[in-house]
C-alpha cells in the first residue's frame, strides 16, 4: 500500500556505496539543570561552560537552566553519540555541587511563571536579541511552556546521492535547485508520516500537576499518586496542547510545496502585524523591550514545526535569508522527546530507525500537500499524542480515510523494509533491519513503547512522576560523572570555553551601532524576502 515505487537497484552496488554512508547527522539534546531536590536552578550559566552566545556545542535554549549540547555533523552513528557523550560528561563534572540533568521532556519543579530565569547572553546586539526574543516568547506563551526539553536530529544526504538521483531521472536543475525540491519532498513525506514516531518514540505521557496551572486540559490523575497528572494511552504530552503548541499558530499555514512559498509563508507571518502582540506592544512604557516584534512571529525559530528545512547562516544573516541565498543543507527532525532511558537522551536503534525513516521519505514519490493535507497531519498528531496507545486508535489517511494507526503503521514500516536493507548493505551492518524490527514489536505490542514503560513504571511504585524522573536523572548523571574524561579532552573542551569566552567579550567591546538600527536592519531580511515573491 505504502510502498517505494522504485527503489534503485543501483544503490545496492558496492561502488555506490559512500552516497550513504556520506549521510551526515547530528543531534541538538535539551537538558534542564535541576537542583538535588528537582527543582529548576536558579543559578546562572556555568562559568566553566564558556559563553552560551559563542560556545560552539554547548549553550542555552529558553531559559538560562535550559542547557542545549550541540553535536557537529557526524558520519557515523557511534561518533555522534560518542560527541554527545563528550558533551554530557564535561558538563555534568563543571555543574555546581548537587546539581543535575534533568533526563526528561516534561519539567521538573518549576515554581511561579515569573521566576523562571530568561537565558542571558551578555551586552552585543546579538546577545540582547537573543534575550528579547526569549522575553517576548515568555510574554506570548508563558514561561513554563518554554521548559519542555527535546531532542532535534539533523540529516543530511550528500552531494553525490543527489547527484545520482539528478543523472538517474535526466533533471534539467542545477544541482541545488534539485536539492531543493526533493529535500522539501522529505519533508512533505515527513510531514505525512510523523505520527509514527509520536507513537514510537513519545516519552512524556504524565507530568507533575504544577506545571498545568490554569490552562484547560483533558488530563488525568493517575491513581495511587498525589501530584501526577496523565492520559491512560498519551504517547507525548510535550507535542501535544500543554507542550509546544501554540493556538495562535494553529491558523498559520506555512507551505511545503518549494523552498519559495515556504519563505514567503514565514516572512509574511513574521512582518504582518497580529493583533494579540500588538497588544502587549514592542517596549514597555519605561522603553524595555518585551518583545521583538508584534508578528505572529517574532523571528522564523518561533514557528513550532515537527520538521525544519535547514542552511547555516552567517553572522548577522536570519535563517531564512540563509535558505533563500544558499538553499537547504539539511533537514532538522523537531518531534522527538527525550529518551529518559538513555543518559544521552537518544540511543543508536533511534538513529538507525531514523536514518531509515528519513531515507524512505527522501526516495518516496511526494506530491504538493494542500491546506487539508496540513489539518490532516495535524489531526492525526493530536490522535496519537493524546491516545495512539489506545487498541481501536484510527487515523485520517489523505487519500484512503479512516485506518486503524496499527495498519497503517505496519504497512509503512513494510515499505521502509527495503530501505533498512539498503542501508546495511552500504553499511556492512544488521543494524538498520534491527531497528525497524524493534519498531514492529511496539506495533504489535504497545506495552513495549516508552511511554507506556513510564507509566507501567509509576502504576507499579505509585509513585510521582516528579520522583521517578528525579532518580532516572540522578542514576544517569552519576553514570556521567563515573567516566571522567581524560586530560587531553578536558584540556579541549576547556579552551573551547575559555576561546567562547574571549568571543564573547570581542563583540561586546566593538563597536556597534544603536540596537534599534540593528534590530531594524535585521528585519530588513525580511521584508526583501517577502518582496521578492510578491
Amino acid at each position: 500500500m505504502f510502498e517505494l515505487e522504485e527503489l534503485p537497484k543501483e544503490l545496492f552496488e558496492a561502488k555506490n556505496s559512500p552516497l550513504l554512508t556520506g549521510i551526515l547527522r547530528g543531534a541538538e539534546r535539551e537538558s534542564l539543570r535541576v537542583s538535588p531536590n528537582g527543582h529548576l536552578s536558579r543559578e546562572p550559566h556555568p562559568a566553566g561552560l564558556g559563553s552560551a552566545l559563542t560556545h560552539p556545542q554547548i549553550t542555552t535554549d529558553f531559559s538560562e537552566a535550559l542547557l542545549e549540547f550541540i553535536t557537529p555533523p557526524c558520519h557515523t552513528v557511534d561518533d555522534m553519540l560518542g560527541q554527545l557523550d563528550l558533551l554530557q560528561r564535561y558538563t555534568a563534572a563543571q555543574l555546581s555541587d548537587g546539581e543535575l540533568l534533568w533526563s526528561h521532556s516534561m519539567p521538573c519543579g518549576l515554581g511561579e511563571d515569573a521566576d523562571i530565569p530568561v537565558a542571558l547572553y551578555g551586552d552585543s546586539n546579538n546577545g540582547r536579541m537573543k534575550t528579547i526574543y526569549r522575553v517576548g516568547l515568555g510574554h506570548r506563551y508563558g514561561r513554563s511552556m518554554q521548559t519542555v526539553a527535546g531532542l532535534h536530529y539533523n540529516f543530511s544526504l550528500p552531494n553525490a546521492f543527489w547527484a545520482f538521483l539528478s543523472r538517474r531521472e535526466n533533471s534539467i536543475c542545477d544541482l541545488q535547485e534539485f536539492k531543493n525540491q526533493r529535500y522539501f519532498g522529505l519533508i512533505r513525506n515527513f510531514r505525512r508520516h510523523y505520527w509514527l514516531l509520536i507513537y514510537l518514540f513519545g516519552a512524556s505521557p504524565a507530568i507533575c500537576k504544577s506545571f498545568i496551572g490554569e490552562r484547560e486540559h483533558s488530563l488525568q490523575m493517575l491513581e495511587g499518586t498525589e501530584y501526577t497528572m496523565h492520559l491512560p494511552f498519551g504517547t507525548s504530552l510535550r507535542m501535544g496542547d500543554l507542550g509546544y503548541q501554540s493556538s495562535a499558530q494553529e491558523n498559520l499555514h506555512v507551505c511545503y510545496n518549494s523552498k519559495n512559498s515556504y519563505i514567503e509563508s514565514l516572512c509574511a507571518a513574521i512582518t504582518r502585524a497580529h493583533p494579540e502582540y500588538q497588544a502587549v506592544g514592542v517596549k514597555d512604557a519605561q522603553g524595555n523591550y518585551q518583545q521583538l516584534n508584534t508578528g505572529l512571529l517574532q523571528i522564523e525559530n518561533e514557528f513550532y514545526s515537527a520538521i525544519r528545512p535547514k542552511r547555516p547562516a552567517h553572522h548577522g544573516e536570519t535563517a531564512l535569508a540563509a535558505l533563500d541565498n544558499r538553499g537547504v543543507e539539511y533537514i532538522e527532525v523537531r518531534c522527538l522527546d527525550i529518551n529518559p532511558f538513555s543518559p544521552l537522551g537518544i540511543d543508536a536503534e533511534q538513529v538507525h530507525f531514523l536514518d531509515t525513516f528519513l531515507l524512505y521519505c527522501a526516495l518516496k514519490q511526494s506530491p504538493e500537500a494542500s491546506m487539508e493535507d496540513a489539518d490532516i497531519s495535524l489531526g492525526n498528531q493530536k490522535t496519537v499524542v493524546n491516545a495512539g496507545r489506545a487498541p481501536a486508535a484510527t487515523l485520517t489517511h489523505p487519500t484512503l480515510g479512516t485506518m486503524p494507526l496499527k495498519d497503517w503503521g505496519e504497512s509503512l514500516l513494510d515499505a521502509m523494509q527495503e530501505v533498512a536493507e539498503l542501508l546495511d548493505t552500504a553499511h556492512d551492518s544488521k543494524a538498520y533491519c534491527a531497528a525497524l524490527e524493534a519498531q514492529r514489536d511496539k506495533l504489535a505490542d504497545a506495552s513495549l513503547t516508552p511511554s507506556a514503560k513510564i507509566l507501567h513504571a509509576l502504576r507499579s511504585d505509585n509513585m510521582d512522576y516528579s520522583r521517578y524522573a528525579l532518580q532516572l536523572s540522578q542514576q544517569h548523571h552519576q553514570s556521567l560523572l563515573d567516566r571522567p574524561l581524560p586530560l587531553d579532552l578536558l584540556d579541549r573542551f576547556e579552551s573551547m570555553a575559555l576561546e567562547s569566552l574571549a568571543e564573547q567579550k570581542s563583540l561586546e567591546t566593538a563597536s556597534q551601532k544603536p540596537f534599534d538600527e540593528f534590530l531594524a536592519d535585521y528585519y530588513k531580511q525580511y521584508r526583501r524576502c517577502c518582496g521578492q515573491f510578491m
